[in-house]
């Protein structure tokens, strides 16, 4: 594993930041790779429990390099606020185990703003944004209207830059949406009271990691959001506004030489989705709110229900051929064991023919699911640690999920905890 990539294989909130956490032990360097403030991994260890949204989830393990790398969008505010946060809980950050790339753009105030008021104007076509500005965010870098972190070190360059974009930007502001513009005098009071703070952070990371390489050091890529949230191979338009696939881990990290042996998709044992869009497998009323429940399945960015479902074997192949995975982690399978009967999402009915192929987009809204039912295990399964261990129920459910989406399941998370879970391999 001299070069690994953790990623989501569904909609996301599939569980990366605990096996990012978990299998840090064996990595010098993490590496978030694309993604900003929109979305949160969870991680329970020892010190405590995290909601971390941008930070990567290797910065409880003390003698690991932390990077935020170009692709990632950097907001200054919610980063130093969860620095912050995180630091005040005990755990050390400094420039030599936390590092921001100077070639990552900021997201800039008024992103989060142009956010909520595009929301506002799509009413109920709205794309379900967290409203972090992320969209707002990825069009202007593209544009060529965002700063870089590496500017920070030249004040008068940055300030001409930003007053240029400003310009530009409050007309949007004013013209098409009718609201406030911004001064200068609001970027200065924001230059000083989180960009300054984040500053000693930020530094030429790309050689760093060509350095990392050349010593043969363990590096690990930390996704964001999962495979059917990816700009281009996701539920196109209610997909994020990066890619969420391993394959662009090299370019957005900063490490372009990357050459990734080893993909690990996370699973959820049933599925979940934030947000707007389609979502084929999806329950509803009683049977949902029991799920729900007992996965404390909301949003760990913004507190609100996750919708959810059985796990969907169609959209979980498709995922774990958009990733290349080679291995997998299926998460929350303890969340199960309250279920006699425990559906499973394996086709998909499109224009009345069966299919286990994953549809286009367009086509999502009029599919519905084939389901099936395996039996349930109806036991307490958060204590076990060895596969031969689980009820004969539980581990036929593993083996069917894994033959289903061709590809081998080598951890079994059965807890939120970092030593719960089982090996595989």
């Amino acid at each position: 594993m001299s070069e690994c990539a953790i990623v989501g294989i569904n909609w996301g909130d599939e569980g990366k930041g605990r096996m990012v956490d978990l299998l840090t032990e064996k990595f010098d360097v993490v590496v978030r790779y694309q993604g900003g403030g929109n979305a949160g991994h969870t991680v329970i260890n020892e010190q405590g429990k995290f909601a971390l949204h941008l930070l990567p989830s290797g910065i409880f393990r003390k003698d690991t390099v932390n990077i935020l790398g170009n692709g990632v969008a950097v907001d200054p505010e919610n980063l130093w606020k969860e620095m912050t946060e995180v630091m005040d809980k005990g755990v050390a950050l400094t420039p030599e185990n936390m590092k921001i790339s100077d070639r990552a753009s900021l997201l800039l105030p008024w992103h989060r703003a142009l956010d909520e008021l595009e929301e506002k104007r799509l009413a109920d076509k709205k794309y379900g944004s967290t409203k972090q500005g992320i969209a707002p965010f990825y069009s202007d870098k593209y544009q060529k209207k965002t700063v870089l972190a590496g500017e920070l070190f030249y004040p008068e360059e940055l300030r001409e830059h930003l007053a240029g974009i400003m310009e530009w930007k409050n007309l949007t502001l004013t013209k098409v949406y009718g609201a406030e513009p911004y001064t200068m005098e609001m970027l200065e009071e924001w230059i000083g009271t989180y960009c300054e703070k984040i500053k000693p952070y930020v530094c030429d990371t790309g050689s760093f990691l060509r350095d990392a390489q050349k010593a043969g050091k363990n590096i690990l890529f930390e996704a964001q959001l999962g495979s059917l949230r990816d700009l281009d191979y996701g539920i196109y338009p209610y997909t994020t506004s990066s890619n969420t696939t391993a394959a662009y881990a090299p370019i957005g990290s900063g490490l372009p030489s990357a050459k990734i042996s080893d993909v690990v998709g996370v699973v959820k044992a049933y599925s979940t989705c934030v947000g707007e869009g389609p979502f084929v497998c999806e329950m509803f009323g009683e049977e949902a709110e029991k799920l729900r429940e007992a996965g404390g399945e909301y949003g760990a960015k913004t507190g609100r229900p996750r919708r959810v479902g059985p796990i969907d074997l169609v959209a979980t192949k498709y995922g774990v051929e958009v990733q290349a995975a080679t291995e997998i982690a299926l998460t929350k399978l303890d969340v199960l064991s309250y279920m006699e009967q425990i559906p499973v999402c394996t086709h998909y009915m499109v224009d009345g023919k069966k299919t286990d192929r994953f549809p286009f987009p367009s086509a999502q809204n009029k599919s519905t699911p084939v389901i099936e039912y395996l039996d349930g295990w109806k036991t307490d399964i958060s204590g076990v640690r060895r596969f031969e261990d689980l009820p004969e129920a539980a581990r036929k459910y593993v083996e069917y999920v894994e033959k289903a989406i061709g590809c081998p399941i080598t951890y079994v998370s059965v807890g939120p905890e970092r030593d719960s879970i089982i090996y595989r391999k």
